[in-house]
């Protein structure tokens, strides 16, 4: 594990993470065996969008897509409207 930087809580115990924290809407806290505090960061998504995290076969086509879009293997279509 890295250190990046150590930083020394305040007054009421808070700790600014600042741009650790960049795109980051919560944090998961646990405390192992040794006492070290980890935080596992996590980002939310929109309810209209979960579908898409529950669906594999979806998932898995669209990562495919841009993967495939990455590469340069992409194709011109007929405009959806």
């Amino acid at each position: 594990m890295t250190e990046i930087k150590t930083v020394q809580p305040d007054a009421k115990g808070r700790i600014a993470l600042g741009a650790l924290a960049k795109g980051i809407s919560s944090f998961v806290i646990t405390e192992d065996a040794d006492g070290r505090i980890i935080l596992d960061p996590r980002v939310e998504i929109p309810a209209r969008e979960q579908w898409l995290f529950k669906n594999k076969p979806a998932m898995k086509q669209v990562q495919k897509g841009l993967k495939d879009s990455a590469k340069g293997k992409i194709s011109k279509r007929n405009e959806f409207n």
